[in-house]
């Protein structure tokens, strides 16, 4: 038997505001808050084929480039649009050391943490 991811932990200092943009981006909703915690899932909720995500407070600023990062795809645009809607929910563009040429776009959600947009449309 192997395991499954069922939910990703990010620890960041404003969990209200990143639950919400991350909320807008994947079309998720939030499922549930413990203590300074917010958790967002898909609208199955716990348990489906998406892990949920839980935003956990900590007062350590992010200092580096992160390790592990999401790549998103948009669904129902092309990239050109996707990049534009996640601009204007307060994504940011971010220098990682590309070069330009990729076909993907890396931008940092509002507390500066990393994700790229895919040029790929998926299937919702």
């Amino acid at each position: 038997m192997a395991c499954r991811i069922s939910e990703l932990v990010i620890d960041c200092r404003e969990p209200e505001r990143l639950a919400a943009f991350w909320c807008d981006v994947l079309g998720y909703q939030v499922l549930g808050r413990e203590e300074d915690d917010v958790e967002i899932g898909p609208e199955a909720g716990w348990g489906g084929l998406q892990p949920t995500i839980v935003f956990s407070r900590t007062d350590q600023p992010k200092t580096e480039k992160l390790r592990l990062h999401f790549d998103v795809n948009a669904t129902d645009r092309d990239q050109d649009e996707e990049l534009k809607r996640l601009l204007d929910l307060g994504a940011r563009p971010a220098d990682v050391g590309q070069t330009g040429e990729e076909s993907w776009h890396v931008l940092a959600d509002p507390e500066g943490n990393e994700f790229c947009l895919l040029r790929r449309r998926l299937t919702p």
